[in-house]
């Protein structure tokens, strides 16, 4: 039952904090779901009961969906714990969940000179990717020419172009940023082989 009343409060949480993320009023977010202002008032404040049908109604003007208004709060998915996948002269840290909720996936990449860059390991596939330099300077090329990136600096590109990440003078680590069709290119060959 506590832990009933412990989801209950975070709910009305939500609803009142994604209603002022909008910079909506409870006149305006209760015109929106056909609810009182009063009611609504009650409701975020835990002087009512959310019966279901007006958690689908005030889901449905926030844009987001019932499942994540009711999802439960659950310390587990805040550590993420990554195992390092190895291929020749790579090492990538998965820094995000499997799949991707929002369609993007972060990782944290160690490229050494080992790793095969030649014409054969090339990468073109639909999308964009970026990342930044945590250390080293690598080496970026991008169709005909090599873009050099240092420590601090970050670099995104269209993944159109044909591109392969190496590392330039030693060892490179970068955190990265794939979206979708990025992800699928990169991060399910890893252990097997080079990707970009």
């Amino acid at each position: 039952m506590p832990q009933d009343i412990e989801l209950e409060s975070v709910v009305r949480k939500r609803i009142r904090g994604l209603r002022l993320a909008r910079g909506w009023s409870l006149d305006t977010l209760a015109a929106r779901c056909f609810l009182s202002p009063s009611t609504l008032s009650r409701i975020e404040t835990g002087h009512r009961r959310i019966a279901l049908d007006q958690l689908v109604l005030i889901a449905r003007a926030l844009d987001t969906t019932l499942d994540q208004l009711v999802e439960p709060i659950d310390d587990d998915d805040v550590i993420i714990r990554p195992e390092p996948q190895h291929a020749p002269g790579l090492t990538t840290w998965l820094l995000s969940r499997e799949p991707s909720s929002r369609g993007m996936t972060v990782a944290k990449m160690r490229i050494t000179p080992e790793r095969p860059a030649g014409a054969e390991h090339v990468q073109v596939h639909p999308g964009r990717e970026w990342f930044t330099v945590l250390s080293g300077t690598v080496s970026l090329q991008l169709g005909d020419r090599v873009v050099l990136v240092g420590e601090g600096d970050a670099a995104e590109f269209s993944t159109m172009v044909p591109h392969v990440i190496g590392a330039h003078d030693g060892p490179v680590e970068i955190l990265t940023i794939f979206d979708h069709d990025g992800e699928r290119a990169h991060m399910h060959t890893t252990a097997v082989g080079p990707e970009h």
